[in-house]
Protein backbone atom coordinates (compact mmCIF):
# COMPACT_ATOMS: atom_id res chain seq x y z
CA UNK A 1 0.00 0.00 0.00
CA UNK A 2 1.17 3.54 -0.89
CA UNK A 3 1.06 6.72 1.65
CA UNK A 4 -2.28 7.26 0.12
CA UNK A 5 -4.00 4.49 0.16
CA UNK A 6 -3.63 3.26 -3.43
CA UNK A 7 -3.21 -0.30 -4.15
CA UNK A 8 -0.99 0.92 -7.21
CA UNK A 9 0.64 -2.55 -8.03
CA UNK A 10 -2.27 -5.57 -9.00
CA UNK A 11 -2.28 -8.14 -6.55
CA UNK A 12 -2.58 -11.82 -7.93
CA UNK A 13 -3.32 -14.18 -5.61
CA UNK A 14 -1.50 -13.06 -3.16
CA UNK A 15 1.63 -12.35 -5.24
CA UNK A 16 2.46 -8.82 -6.61
CA UNK A 17 2.69 -8.82 -10.47
CA UNK A 18 5.10 -7.32 -12.66
CA UNK A 19 2.39 -5.26 -14.83
CA UNK A 20 3.36 -2.17 -15.66
CA UNK A 21 0.70 0.71 -14.45
CA UNK A 22 0.31 4.40 -14.88
CA UNK A 23 2.81 5.86 -13.17
CA UNK A 24 2.52 9.86 -11.84
CA UNK A 25 5.49 10.70 -14.32
CA UNK A 26 2.87 9.53 -16.74
CA UNK A 27 -0.10 11.45 -16.00
CA UNK A 28 2.29 14.60 -15.56
CA UNK A 29 3.59 14.39 -18.69
CA UNK A 30 0.15 13.98 -20.30
CA UNK A 31 -0.69 17.23 -18.52
CA UNK A 32 2.12 18.96 -19.93
CA UNK A 33 0.89 18.42 -23.32
CA UNK A 34 -2.38 19.91 -22.31
CA UNK A 35 -1.37 23.64 -20.33
CA UNK A 36 2.13 25.24 -19.54
CA UNK A 37 3.25 22.59 -16.72
CA UNK A 38 6.39 21.90 -13.84
CA UNK A 39 6.28 19.25 -12.71
CA UNK A 40 7.83 20.92 -9.36
CA UNK A 41 6.55 24.00 -7.38
CA UNK A 42 7.05 27.05 -10.03
CA UNK A 43 9.31 29.53 -8.83
CA UNK A 44 8.05 32.63 -6.72
CA UNK A 45 7.25 35.25 -9.64
CA UNK A 46 7.60 39.10 -8.86
CA UNK A 47 4.50 39.63 -11.44
CA UNK A 48 0.97 38.92 -9.38
CA UNK A 49 -0.64 36.45 -11.54
CA UNK A 50 -4.62 38.02 -12.23
CA UNK A 51 -5.80 35.04 -10.21
CA UNK A 52 -4.55 31.43 -8.28
CA UNK A 53 -6.33 28.28 -8.53
CA UNK A 54 -5.64 25.88 -5.72
CA UNK A 55 -6.75 22.34 -6.98
CA UNK A 56 -6.26 21.13 -10.82
CA UNK A 57 -10.33 18.80 -10.49
CA UNK A 58 -13.21 19.54 -12.73
CA UNK A 59 -13.62 23.08 -10.24
CA UNK A 60 -10.57 24.14 -10.51
CA UNK A 61 -10.18 23.37 -14.54
CA UNK A 62 -13.19 25.22 -15.06
CA UNK A 63 -12.76 28.65 -13.25
CA UNK A 64 -9.21 28.28 -14.58
CA UNK A 65 -10.91 28.22 -18.30
CA UNK A 66 -13.56 30.67 -17.77
CA UNK A 67 -10.78 32.63 -16.36
CA UNK A 68 -8.48 32.58 -19.39
CA UNK A 69 -11.27 33.00 -21.23
CA UNK A 70 -11.50 36.70 -19.93
CA UNK A 71 -8.09 37.64 -20.40
CA UNK A 72 -6.63 37.02 -17.18
CA UNK A 73 -3.27 35.48 -16.39
CA UNK A 74 -3.83 32.05 -14.07
CA UNK A 75 -1.66 30.38 -12.32
CA UNK A 76 -2.67 26.64 -10.96
CA UNK A 77 -1.40 24.89 -7.87
CA UNK A 78 -1.94 21.52 -8.08
CA UNK A 79 -0.91 18.89 -4.52
CA UNK A 80 -0.37 15.75 -6.49
CA UNK A 81 1.99 15.06 -9.61
CA UNK A 82 -1.64 14.78 -11.82
CA UNK A 83 -4.09 16.47 -12.33
CA UNK A 84 -8.30 15.26 -12.05
CA UNK A 85 -8.95 15.51 -8.01
CA UNK A 86 -11.22 13.06 -6.85
CA UNK A 87 -10.87 11.94 -10.54
CA UNK A 88 -8.26 9.35 -11.22
CA UNK A 89 -7.17 7.19 -14.40
CA UNK A 90 -5.58 3.83 -14.00
CA UNK A 91 -5.09 0.14 -15.25
CA UNK A 92 -6.20 -3.30 -14.21
CA UNK A 93 -4.99 -6.07 -16.63
CA UNK A 94 -4.53 -3.73 -19.44
CA UNK A 95 -7.66 -2.17 -19.29
CA UNK A 96 -8.65 1.22 -18.39
CA UNK A 97 -10.07 2.01 -14.85
CA UNK A 98 -11.46 4.97 -12.89
CA UNK A 99 -10.24 4.61 -9.39
CA UNK A 100 -12.08 7.65 -8.79
CA UNK A 101 -15.48 9.40 -9.97
CA UNK A 102 -16.08 7.47 -13.04
CA UNK A 103 -20.33 7.76 -14.28
CA UNK A 104 -22.36 10.69 -15.24
CA UNK A 105 -25.95 10.27 -16.80
CA UNK A 106 -29.28 11.96 -18.35
CA UNK A 107 -30.09 15.10 -17.12
CA UNK A 108 -26.94 16.83 -15.99
CA UNK A 109 -26.78 19.11 -19.06
CA UNK A 110 -23.17 21.28 -18.08
CA UNK A 111 -21.21 17.73 -18.18
CA UNK A 112 -23.47 17.43 -21.93
CA UNK A 113 -22.62 20.51 -22.84
CA UNK A 114 -18.64 20.30 -22.47
CA UNK A 115 -19.19 16.86 -24.22
CA UNK A 116 -20.80 18.32 -27.07
CA UNK A 117 -18.02 21.44 -27.21
CA UNK A 118 -14.97 18.87 -27.32
CA UNK A 119 -16.73 16.57 -29.74
CA UNK A 120 -16.07 13.86 -26.78
CA UNK A 121 -18.80 10.63 -27.85
CA UNK A 122 -20.12 8.42 -24.61
CA UNK A 123 -20.83 4.63 -24.09
CA UNK A 124 -22.85 3.23 -21.89
CA UNK A 125 -22.18 1.19 -18.92
CA UNK A 126 -22.57 -2.45 -18.80
CA UNK A 127 -26.09 -3.49 -17.98
CA UNK A 128 -26.67 -6.57 -15.11
CA UNK A 129 -28.32 -9.43 -16.25
CA UNK A 130 -28.92 -11.34 -12.80
CA UNK A 131 -28.78 -9.32 -9.41
CA UNK A 132 -27.73 -10.81 -5.67
CA UNK A 133 -29.60 -9.08 -3.31
CA UNK A 134 -29.47 -9.97 0.80
CA UNK A 135 -32.13 -12.76 1.58
CA UNK A 136 -33.39 -14.43 3.87
CA UNK A 137 -31.02 -17.18 4.55
CA UNK A 138 -28.08 -15.22 2.89
CA UNK A 139 -27.82 -14.06 0.24
CA UNK A 140 -30.64 -14.79 -3.42
CA UNK A 141 -30.20 -14.08 -6.85
CA UNK A 142 -33.08 -11.84 -8.64
CA UNK A 143 -33.91 -10.96 -12.14
CA UNK A 144 -32.85 -6.91 -12.82
CA UNK A 145 -36.45 -6.58 -13.12
CA UNK A 146 -37.65 -8.14 -10.05
CA UNK A 147 -34.98 -6.17 -7.66
CA UNK A 148 -35.52 -2.91 -9.20
CA UNK A 149 -39.37 -3.14 -9.02
CA UNK A 150 -38.71 -3.99 -5.51
CA UNK A 151 -36.13 -1.02 -4.67
CA UNK A 152 -38.36 1.29 -6.45
CA UNK A 153 -41.02 0.45 -3.68
CA UNK A 154 -38.69 0.76 -1.27
CA UNK A 155 -37.30 3.94 -2.12
CA UNK A 156 -40.64 5.52 -2.86
CA UNK A 157 -41.31 4.90 0.67
CA UNK A 158 -37.78 5.71 2.24
CA UNK A 159 -38.01 9.49 0.02
CA UNK A 160 -41.45 10.08 0.82
CA UNK A 161 -42.03 14.27 0.80
CA UNK A 162 -38.93 14.69 -0.64
CA UNK A 163 -40.50 15.88 -3.46
CA UNK A 164 -42.36 18.73 -1.96
CA UNK A 165 -39.48 19.50 0.51
CA UNK A 166 -37.14 19.59 -2.91
CA UNK A 167 -39.81 21.10 -4.91
CA UNK A 168 -36.78 22.48 -7.46
CA UNK A 169 -34.11 20.86 -6.53
CA UNK A 170 -31.93 23.00 -7.99
CA UNK A 171 -32.52 25.14 -5.86
CA UNK A 172 -32.35 23.14 -2.79
CA UNK A 173 -33.61 26.17 -0.38
CA UNK A 174 -36.70 26.61 -1.86
CA UNK A 175 -38.92 25.14 0.62
CA UNK A 176 -36.91 26.08 3.35
CA UNK A 177 -39.92 25.88 5.92
CA UNK A 178 -39.90 21.92 5.10
CA UNK A 179 -36.62 21.21 5.57
CA UNK A 180 -36.13 22.45 8.74
CA UNK A 181 -38.24 19.04 10.21
CA UNK A 182 -35.66 16.68 7.83
CA UNK A 183 -32.56 18.23 7.77
CA UNK A 184 -31.75 17.18 10.96
CA UNK A 185 -32.21 13.83 9.80
CA UNK A 186 -29.43 11.07 9.15
CA UNK A 187 -29.89 8.30 6.55
CA UNK A 188 -29.96 6.21 9.97
CA UNK A 189 -32.66 7.91 11.43
CA UNK A 190 -34.98 7.75 8.95
CA UNK A 191 -34.35 3.77 8.60
CA UNK A 192 -34.81 3.66 12.06
CA UNK A 193 -38.38 5.62 11.31
CA UNK A 194 -39.63 3.44 8.78
CA UNK A 195 -39.02 0.36 11.12
CA UNK A 196 -37.64 -1.31 8.56
CA UNK A 197 -36.70 -5.30 9.21
CA UNK A 198 -35.45 -7.78 7.51
CA UNK A 199 -34.81 -8.17 3.70
CA UNK A 200 -36.11 -5.10 3.70
CA UNK A 201 -33.95 -3.58 6.44
CA UNK A 202 -30.94 -4.97 4.66
CA UNK A 203 -31.79 -3.59 0.96
CA UNK A 204 -32.67 -0.51 1.96
CA UNK A 205 -29.23 -0.09 4.42
CA UNK A 206 -26.98 -1.48 1.85
CA UNK A 207 -27.54 0.62 -0.91
CA UNK A 208 -28.00 3.88 1.53
CA UNK A 209 -24.34 2.92 3.03
CA UNK A 210 -22.51 3.11 -0.29
CA UNK A 211 -23.43 6.53 -0.98
CA UNK A 212 -22.83 7.85 2.54
CA UNK A 213 -19.83 5.81 3.86
CA UNK A 214 -22.28 5.03 6.92
CA UNK A 215 -25.56 5.87 7.29
CA UNK A 216 -24.91 7.74 10.72
CA UNK A 217 -22.79 10.42 8.90
CA UNK A 218 -25.14 10.98 5.78
CA UNK A 219 -27.90 13.30 5.90
CA UNK A 220 -31.32 12.38 4.30
CA UNK A 221 -31.31 15.07 2.50
CA UNK A 222 -28.32 14.85 1.42
CA UNK A 223 -29.09 11.75 -1.21
CA UNK A 224 -33.18 13.07 -1.20
CA UNK A 225 -32.18 15.86 -3.16
CA UNK A 226 -30.30 13.77 -5.74
CA UNK A 227 -33.10 11.19 -5.69
CA UNK A 228 -35.46 14.15 -6.56
CA UNK A 229 -32.61 16.03 -9.43
CA UNK A 230 -32.20 12.39 -11.00
CA UNK A 231 -36.34 12.24 -11.69
CA UNK A 232 -37.81 10.81 -8.34
CA UNK A 233 -37.22 6.85 -8.44
CA UNK A 234 -34.74 5.10 -8.03
CA UNK A 235 -34.13 3.63 -11.21
CA UNK A 236 -34.01 7.08 -12.02
CA UNK A 237 -31.42 7.52 -9.76
CA UNK A 238 -29.47 4.72 -10.72
CA UNK A 239 -29.12 6.13 -14.60
CA UNK A 240 -27.49 9.15 -13.28
CA UNK A 241 -24.27 6.99 -13.17
CA UNK A 242 -24.52 5.02 -16.25
CA UNK A 243 -22.97 6.86 -18.56
CA UNK A 244 -18.54 6.86 -19.85
CA UNK A 245 -16.98 9.50 -22.11
CA UNK A 246 -14.81 8.44 -24.32
CA UNK A 247 -10.82 8.71 -23.60
CA UNK A 248 -12.26 8.04 -19.81
CA UNK A 249 -13.77 10.54 -16.97
CA UNK A 250 -10.26 12.98 -17.23
CA UNK A 251 -11.08 13.62 -20.97
CA UNK A 252 -13.03 16.85 -20.45
CA UNK A 253 -10.84 18.18 -17.96
CA UNK A 254 -7.59 17.97 -20.05
CA UNK A 255 -9.08 19.52 -22.51
CA UNK A 256 -10.35 22.31 -20.33
CA UNK A 257 -7.12 22.95 -19.25
CA UNK A 258 -5.67 22.65 -22.46
CA UNK A 259 -7.85 25.89 -23.65
CA UNK A 260 -7.60 27.52 -20.50
CA UNK A 261 -3.83 28.40 -20.99
CA UNK A 262 -2.81 28.80 -17.64
CA UNK A 263 0.22 27.97 -15.87
CA UNK A 264 0.30 24.51 -14.17
CA UNK A 265 2.31 23.95 -11.38
CA UNK A 266 1.87 20.03 -10.28
CA UNK A 267 3.49 18.50 -7.21
CA UNK A 268 2.54 22.45 -5.22
CA UNK A 269 0.71 21.42 -2.20
CA UNK A 270 -0.40 24.89 -0.61
CA UNK A 271 -0.20 25.32 2.79
CA UNK A 272 -1.06 28.71 3.53
CA UNK A 273 -3.28 31.42 2.09
CA UNK A 274 -2.61 35.20 3.65
CA UNK A 275 -4.18 38.64 2.24
CA UNK A 276 -1.94 41.24 2.27
CA UNK A 277 -2.27 44.47 0.60
CA UNK A 278 -4.72 43.95 -1.42
CA UNK A 279 -3.25 40.97 -2.65
CA UNK A 280 -3.81 36.56 -1.99
CA UNK A 281 -0.11 35.21 -0.83
CA UNK A 282 -0.51 31.56 -1.89
CA UNK A 283 2.37 29.99 0.08
CA UNK A 284 3.35 26.67 -1.81
CA UNK A 285 5.29 23.63 0.73
CA UNK A 286 8.83 24.33 0.67
CA UNK A 287 8.38 28.15 1.09
CA UNK A 288 7.55 29.60 -2.40
CA UNK A 289 4.85 32.04 -2.70
CA UNK A 290 2.91 33.16 -5.40
CA UNK A 291 0.42 36.34 -5.15
CA UNK A 292 -2.63 37.45 -7.14
CA UNK A 293 -5.69 39.94 -6.71
CA UNK A 294 -7.89 36.46 -5.85
CA UNK A 295 -7.49 32.75 -5.16
CA UNK A 296 -9.79 30.74 -5.62
CA UNK A 297 -9.85 27.54 -3.51
CA UNK A 298 -11.31 24.62 -5.54
CA UNK A 299 -10.33 21.24 -3.14
CA UNK A 300 -12.31 19.21 -1.48
CA UNK A 301 -13.96 20.48 2.06
CA UNK A 302 -12.31 17.98 3.45
CA UNK A 303 -8.74 19.57 2.87
CA UNK A 304 -9.93 23.15 4.41
CA UNK A 305 -8.61 22.18 7.74
CA UNK A 306 -4.89 21.57 6.77
CA UNK A 307 -4.45 25.09 5.48
CA UNK A 308 -3.51 28.18 7.13
CA UNK A 309 -5.59 31.09 6.58
CA UNK A 310 -5.00 34.75 7.15
CA UNK A 311 -7.15 36.28 8.48
CA UNK A 312 -8.94 33.02 9.99
CA UNK A 313 -11.91 31.94 7.90
CA UNK A 314 -15.34 32.88 9.66
CA UNK A 315 -18.10 30.21 11.69
CA UNK A 316 -19.53 28.53 8.13
CA UNK A 317 -16.03 27.60 6.76
CA UNK A 318 -14.62 27.08 9.88
CA UNK A 319 -17.30 24.70 10.52
CA UNK A 320 -17.12 23.03 7.55
CA UNK A 321 -13.68 22.55 7.63
CA UNK A 322 -13.83 20.98 11.13
CA UNK A 323 -16.98 18.77 10.22
CA UNK A 324 -16.01 17.99 7.30
CA UNK A 325 -18.13 16.96 3.93
CA UNK A 326 -16.52 14.05 2.70
CA UNK A 327 -17.72 10.69 3.18
CA UNK A 328 -15.30 9.27 6.20
CA UNK A 329 -14.64 5.79 4.19
CA UNK A 330 -14.63 5.48 0.48
CA UNK A 331 -12.75 2.39 -0.98
CA UNK A 332 -13.06 1.68 -4.42
CA UNK A 333 -11.74 -1.77 -5.73
CA UNK A 334 -11.55 -3.17 -9.26
CA UNK A 335 -11.16 -6.81 -9.74
CA UNK A 336 -10.19 -8.99 -12.47
CA UNK A 337 -11.84 -12.45 -11.58
CA UNK A 338 -12.15 -15.24 -13.28
CA UNK A 339 -14.66 -18.55 -12.82
CA UNK A 340 -17.83 -16.53 -14.27
CA UNK A 341 -18.23 -13.94 -17.11
CA UNK A 342 -21.79 -12.88 -16.11
CA UNK A 343 -22.90 -9.63 -15.75
CA UNK A 344 -24.14 -9.92 -12.09
CA UNK A 345 -24.34 -7.54 -9.67
CA UNK A 346 -24.34 -8.04 -6.05
CA UNK A 347 -25.26 -5.78 -3.06
CA UNK A 348 -24.66 -6.49 0.61
CA UNK A 349 -26.33 -4.96 3.33
CA UNK A 350 -24.15 -2.35 5.85
CA UNK A 351 -21.63 -3.51 7.57
CA UNK A 352 -20.45 -6.21 5.03
CA UNK A 353 -16.78 -6.54 3.82
CA UNK A 354 -18.06 -5.36 -0.28
CA UNK A 355 -21.42 -3.18 -0.47
CA UNK A 356 -21.78 -3.26 -4.04
CA UNK A 357 -20.22 -5.28 -6.87
CA UNK A 358 -20.90 -4.25 -10.43
CA UNK A 359 -19.61 -5.52 -13.49
CA UNK A 360 -17.72 -4.35 -16.08
CA UNK A 361 -15.67 -5.49 -19.11
CA UNK A 362 -15.98 -9.08 -20.24
CA UNK A 363 -12.94 -11.10 -20.76
CA UNK A 364 -11.95 -14.04 -22.53
CA UNK A 365 -11.59 -16.05 -18.90
CA UNK A 366 -13.31 -14.06 -16.63
CA UNK A 367 -14.64 -10.48 -16.44
CA UNK A 368 -13.29 -7.24 -14.58
CA UNK A 369 -15.91 -5.96 -11.78
CA UNK A 370 -15.37 -2.61 -9.46
CA UNK A 371 -16.58 -2.78 -5.74
CA UNK A 372 -17.68 -0.20 -2.84
CA UNK A 373 -15.88 -1.54 0.41
CA UNK A 374 -17.15 -0.69 4.20
CA UNK A 375 -14.47 -0.26 6.50
CA UNK A 376 -14.91 -3.88 7.16
CA UNK A 377 -12.63 -4.84 4.56
CA UNK A 378 -8.83 -4.90 4.77
CA UNK A 379 -8.01 -4.46 0.82
CA UNK A 380 -4.28 -4.76 1.66
CA UNK A 381 -5.06 -8.38 2.09
CA UNK A 382 -5.69 -10.45 -0.53
CA UNK A 383 -7.14 -13.54 1.16
CA UNK A 384 -9.56 -11.31 2.52
CA UNK A 385 -10.77 -9.79 -1.11
CA UNK A 386 -10.71 -13.28 -2.07
CA UNK A 387 -13.30 -14.46 0.91
CA UNK A 388 -14.94 -11.31 0.53
CA UNK A 389 -15.84 -11.25 -3.44
CA UNK A 390 -16.55 -15.42 -2.79
CA UNK A 391 -19.58 -14.52 -0.18
CA UNK A 392 -21.05 -12.87 -2.77
CA UNK A 393 -20.35 -14.79 -5.96
CA UNK A 394 -18.81 -18.06 -4.88
CA UNK A 395 -17.95 -19.41 -7.86
CA UNK A 396 -15.37 -16.27 -8.97
CA UNK A 397 -12.02 -16.46 -8.45
CA UNK A 398 -10.17 -12.99 -7.79
CA UNK A 399 -6.89 -13.63 -10.20
CA UNK A 400 -5.89 -9.19 -9.14
CA UNK A 401 -7.21 -6.11 -7.55
CA UNK A 402 -6.16 -2.90 -7.50
CA UNK A 403 -7.55 -0.94 -4.64
CA UNK A 404 -7.91 3.39 -3.85
CA UNK A 405 -8.78 4.17 -0.45
CA UNK A 406 -9.53 7.80 -0.73
CA UNK A 407 -10.21 8.71 2.92
CA UNK A 408 -6.44 8.12 3.39
CA UNK A 409 -5.24 10.36 0.22
CA UNK A 410 -3.79 12.83 1.21
CA UNK A 411 -5.10 15.34 -0.82
CA UNK A 412 -8.47 14.21 -0.49
CA UNK A 413 -8.88 13.36 3.15
CA UNK A 414 -12.14 11.44 2.31
CA UNK A 415 -14.41 10.31 -0.96
CA UNK A 416 -16.99 12.00 -2.52
CA UNK A 417 -19.18 15.24 -0.57
CA UNK A 418 -21.77 14.14 1.11
CA UNK A 419 -23.78 16.62 3.39
CA UNK A 420 -23.91 15.54 7.19
CA UNK A 421 -26.93 15.88 9.24
CA UNK A 422 -28.18 19.67 9.73
CA UNK A 423 -25.55 21.51 7.10
CA UNK A 424 -27.20 21.87 4.35
CA UNK A 425 -29.15 24.88 6.21
CA UNK A 426 -26.35 25.88 8.00
CA UNK A 427 -23.59 26.37 5.28
CA UNK A 428 -26.04 27.26 2.23
CA UNK A 429 -25.72 29.79 0.54
CA UNK A 430 -22.76 31.52 2.50
CA UNK A 431 -20.48 28.84 2.07
CA UNK A 432 -20.55 29.63 -1.60
CA UNK A 433 -19.90 33.25 -1.20
CA UNK A 434 -16.20 34.81 -1.00
CA UNK A 435 -14.12 35.48 2.13
CA UNK A 436 -12.28 38.56 1.55
CA UNK A 437 -10.24 37.75 -1.82
CA UNK A 438 -11.00 34.01 -1.65
CA UNK A 439 -13.54 32.45 -3.70
CA UNK A 440 -14.71 28.70 -2.60
CA UNK A 441 -15.33 26.09 -5.43
CA UNK A 442 -16.12 22.47 -5.58
CA UNK A 443 -18.25 19.85 -5.93
CA UNK A 444 -18.88 19.61 -2.42
CA UNK A 445 -20.75 23.24 -2.28
CA UNK A 446 -22.53 23.07 -5.20
CA UNK A 447 -26.28 24.03 -4.90
CA UNK A 448 -27.36 21.29 -7.62
CA UNK A 449 -25.59 18.01 -7.96
CA UNK A 450 -23.01 18.55 -4.78
CA UNK A 451 -20.30 16.17 -3.60
CA UNK A 452 -20.02 12.88 -5.90
CA UNK A 453 -20.84 14.35 -9.80
CA UNK A 454 -18.56 16.26 -11.82
CA UNK A 455 -22.04 17.93 -12.65
CA UNK A 456 -21.80 19.90 -9.28
CA UNK A 457 -17.69 20.54 -9.95
CA UNK A 458 -18.49 22.40 -13.04
CA UNK A 459 -21.65 24.29 -11.40
CA UNK A 460 -19.37 25.55 -8.69
CA UNK A 461 -16.38 26.33 -11.14
CA UNK A 462 -18.62 28.85 -13.21
CA UNK A 463 -20.16 30.54 -10.36
CA UNK A 464 -16.63 30.38 -8.79
CA UNK A 465 -15.33 32.05 -12.23
CA UNK A 466 -17.55 34.84 -12.13
CA UNK A 467 -16.97 35.77 -8.18
CA UNK A 468 -13.56 36.04 -9.15
CA UNK A 469 -13.38 37.60 -12.18
CA UNK A 470 -15.52 40.55 -9.93
CA UNK A 471 -12.75 40.42 -7.44
CA UNK A 472 -10.05 40.81 -9.55
CA UNK A 473 -11.48 44.03 -11.04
Amino acid sequence: MTENGDSTTPRAHGRVTRRTLLKATGATALTAGAVTATASPAAADDKPYDAIVVGAGYAGGTVARELGARGMRVLVLEARGRIGGRIEPGTLAGHHVELGGGWFGPGQDLVARELKRYSLSTTEDVHATRMVMPGPNGYASHSPQEAGARLNSLFADFYAGSEQYFERPYEPLHRKDLLASVDRLSLADRIDRLQLTGVDHDWVSGATSVFAGGNKTGSLTGLAQWYQLAGGTYDKFLSVMSQLPEGGMISILERMLRESGATLSLNSPVTAIRERGGLTHVEVRGGRVHKAPVVVLATPVNMWSTLTFEPGLPKVYADAAREGLGVPHATKLWLRVKGTSEAVSAQAPEGAPILLLIPQKQLPDGRIFVAFTGPALDVSDPQAVRAAVRGLLPEARVAEYRAKEWHKDPYARGGWGLRRPGQLLRQLPDIQQPFGRIVFAGGDIASGWNGAFVEGALESGFRAADQAATLAG
